[in-house]
């Protein structure tokens, strides 16, 4: 099973349901597109910035500090009121200046319009570092291990 499978089934019910409803009320279908399309361009970017010098290591650093999976385990509550500033930081860093573009050709992959995905973005962030924190944990990864990881899924 690939990352972002792993990803959509830890999320479950209870998370796509609050994920849906910041979505405008969408059904679950609308969704999973939803994250069909913003998954792969997030852990795309990931996986480009941990190939650059320091990238991994960086992101290694951000998650052991940050990003622990924590939010996994109380995903409907994080979902109920989110944070955006934290989502916020992490795009502008995955992204650059880049953003803009990524958003746009996210809401035109997932048929979503451009307002809506540049609000479910800033949520999904925390929650997709939250799950490579827990994955690097699990199976001790270090920063090259998760960096091999992160292509591997681009590469998917």
């Amino acid at each position: 099973m690939g990352m972002i499978d792993e990803m959509m089934g830890a999320m479950g019910g209870e998370g796509l349901g609050a994920l849906g409803g910041l979505l405008g009320g969408a059904d679950e279908t609308t969704t999973k597109n939803a994250l069909g399309a913003a998954l792969p361009a997030i852990l795309g970017a990931m996986a480009s910035n941990a190939s650059k010098p320091g990238g991994a290591d960086s992101l290694m650093g951000a998650l052991q500090k940050d990003h622990d999976g924590s939010i996994l385990d109380n995903l409907g509550g994080f979902l109920g009121s989110p944070n955006t500033d934290d989502g916020d930081g992490i795009l502008g860093h995955v992204f650059g200046n880049n953003r803009p573009q990524v958003e746009q050709n996210i809401a035109q992959k997932s048929g979503l319009d451009l307002g809506t995905i540049m609000k479910f973005l800033p949520v999904i962030a925390p929650i997709i570092m939250g799950f490579l924190g827990k994955m690097t944990r699990q199976n001790n990864l270090d920063a090259g291990g998760l960096t091999q990881s992160l292509q591997q899924e681009k590469q998917a």
